[in-house]
């Protein structure tokens, strides 16, 4: 048994052609959806996040606010810079590109967001609705997983879900969103992470599994169960002199042996990647939609 490949490129670019066109109804009704992007520093990994944002916006017809700014910039600096986009009325969504220089509070700076323009999903009021079941900004990549279950016709309700990883940013709100009682959750969840005992022992009982820890190729094929469906969160860089960088991307997952066991799983590049982007375009459009109705 061969697993189906979830695809995450071509489910990105159904729900693009969706947003494309609801961007377009928003237009003729005076209203251009806007996102403002702030990148603190040279961070390669974050500039190449940062370019992509911005191709997305482009491709969608959405205006984009985009400042890049040099790493010695202080604190308050980016405050205020968050404060003018807070009060400008062509910005729907705000965007901090993380990580940040040492001498910035990540939690200040997402604090100083708005919480009607947290088209991230990072604010502690967005948080704390989502844990609730409340209608919110869900944080993308989490989001981007549950659309990606959705679309591959994968059932979550009743299903055992193990998730790998509790970051804030992954583990912990894709934990809650499939454990809500909602038409995309109703899972049971278990969540392991570095301290877990016997990791092994919970892996292999899940039905999905959701790889979150940030350790290349960490999920074997012994640690899966037949016919499971495996989502690949991870992102890492190996050394391989065969490739002209240098290094090729893996996830979390050991692709090739565990695709032989899985059901279905989502390939590194081109699985939930793509997906993050695109689920911060969809709570950029949702915020312009909300913008309308305040007219």
């Amino acid at each position: 048994m061969s697993a189906k490949i979830i695809d995450g490129k071509l489910i990105s670019t159904e729900i693009r052609d969706e947003l494309k066109q609801e961007v377009e109804n928003l237009k003729k009704e005076g209203i251009t959806p806007g996102l403002g992007v702030i990148l603190v520093g040279e961070d390669p990994a974050s500039k190449s996040y940062v370019t992509a944002k911005e191709r997305a916006c482009d491709s969608l017809g959405i205006y984009s606010d985009n400042r890049h700014i040099p790493n010695e910039t202080s604190e308050e600096e980016l405050l205020s810079i968050i404060d003018a986009m807070n009060n400008d009325p062509k910005i729907d969504g705000i965007l901090v590109q993380l990580p940040l220089p040492k001498h910035i509070d990540p939690d200040k700076v997402i604090m100083r967001i708005s919480p009607e323009k947290d088209v991230d999903g990072f604010h502690p009021q967005s948080i704390g609705k989502m844990i609730m079941g409340k209608d919110t900004f869900l944080p993308c990549t989490p989001h981007g997983v549950v659309k990606l279950l959705n679309y591959a016709g994968i059932q979550i309700e009743g299903s055992h879900v193990v998730v790998v990883g509790r970051s804030n940013i992954v583990g912990k709100p894709v934990a809650n969103l499939l454990l809500d009682k909602s038409k995309n959750g109703n899972a049971t969840v278990t969540v392991c992470h570095s301290r877990t005992k016997n990791i092994k022992d919970m892996t292999l009982q899940a039905d999905i599994l959701i790889a979150a820890i940030g350790k290349a190729q960490f999920i074997t094929a012994d640690m899966v169960k037949d016919g499971a469906v495996i989502i690949d969160v991870g992102v890492n860089r190996v050394e391989d002199s065969t490739k002209k960088k240098g290094f090729r991307l893996v996830g979390d997952v050991d692709f090739e042996p565990v695709k032989e066991k899985a059901s279905a799983i989502t390939p590194v590049p081109g699985g939930v990647g793509p997906m993050t982007i695109t689920m911060l375009m969809y709570n950029t459009v949702q915020s312009a939609k909300q913008r309308k109705e305040k007219k």
